[in-house]
């Protein structure tokens, strides 16, 4: 009997084995044969998305930027009020306002003031305050008693502790995400002319992002953007000339001693060298990581960086993705 199980279990493995091999070769073949005429096939060129998928937790508690919403209806306390001021899972809390009924799901959102007082990138402040207002989404709770001037809630799924202050909106499920299989990612696409955009802020403020984190942008549901749509970060090497950082390795000395005529980078440096003219803005784009789409307002859109190459920054460009 044991020898018929270990059998089984080999026999079981082997298959599996198989099939992933099978379906492996299939989607490098079909990569292969996509590839765009004048390119080379390389795995550097074009390597393979081992894409992330967006959990409950990602899709509910990613935050979103959008025109500043009504702030009537907010967390005033919770049970143990005054000696606790953050509430999780399980707490009961006090909202103030009006229109709630027993029963109603709200989510809890907050109204965020960036701490920082630098900007990511050039303009960075400014092309926000046009984008809209940043929120971060923190629990969604149920309506349980509205027989008092405040209604009382459930704390039925926190993302953070919710305080008082933060504002309470009715609770809307989103639909779940479909994914597409691995693919080929090309690193050096050219622009396709489709919706594009940029990487206006991270959540939480961050700067340098990698696979799992969010992102906001400046292109939403009016420019045709919708969620489990594909958008690529894309960077083109001229950004770095007005990066007061990056700026600085372009105008380094890095040119060899036996060289007769060293080359010239423009526009950071200036020199009188009879050799070659390098212009950065000549330089390919590049492709640094793809985004999932997770919500959108009419004028900014909510992602979830899916895969990366390398570090994706607030202030990359984001292109509609034709690889769906």
């Amino acid at each position: 009997m044991k020898k018929i199980v270990l059998l089984l279990l080999l026999w079981l493995a082997v298959a599996a084995y198989a099939q992933q091999k099978d379906s492996m070769a299939a989607a490098n073949s079909g990569a292969q044969a996509a590839t765009p005429q004048g390119t080379v096939f390389t795995t550097v060129g074009f390597p393979t998305e081992r894409v992330q998928t967006p959990t409950n937790a990602d899709l509910y508690c990613a935050g979103f930027v959008s025109k500043e919403l009504p702030n009537a209806n907010f967390v005033a306390g919770g049970l143990q009020s005054p000696n606790t001021t953050k509430f999780v899972n399980g707490d009961m809390i006090y909202l103030a306002g009006g229109g709630y009924q027993a029963g109603q799901q709200y989510t809890i959102i907050r109204e965020l003031r960036d701490p920082n007082r630098y900007e990511l990138f050039a303009g960075q402040r400014s092309i926000l305050r046009a984008t809209g207002q940043p929120y971060a989404e923190l629990a969604r709770v149920r309506i349980v008693d509205t027989r008092s001037k405040m209604a009382i809630a459930n704390v039925e799924y926190s993302c953070d502790p919710v305080n008082p202050g933060d504002i309470a909106i009715p609770f809307v499920e989103k639909p779940a995400i479909s994914f597409h299989p691995p693919l080929r990612f090309d690193r050096f696409v050219p622009p396709n002319g489709k919706v594009s955009g940029r990487i206006v802020m991270a959540k939480d403020f961050d700067s340098q992002l990698g696979t799992g984190m969010k992102v906001y942008m400046n292109v939403g549901a009016n420019q045709g953007v919708k969620m489990g749509d594909y958008v690529r970060a894309v960077r083109s090497y001229a950004t770095a000339t007005n990066d007061p950082v990056d700026s600085l390795s372009f105008q380094a000395y890095t040119v060899e001693d036996t060289q007769k005529n060293p080359p010239a980078i423009e526009p950071t440096m200036l020199t009188t060298s009879k050799g070659p003219k390098i212009h950065v803005a000549d330089l390919p784009r590049h492709a640094v990581g793809e985004i999932v789409i997770l919500s959108t307002t009419p004028t900014t859109a909510t992602g979830m960086i899916v895969f990366a190459l390398e570090d994706v920054h607030v202030g990359d460009g984001v292109e509609l993705d034709e690889q769906q």
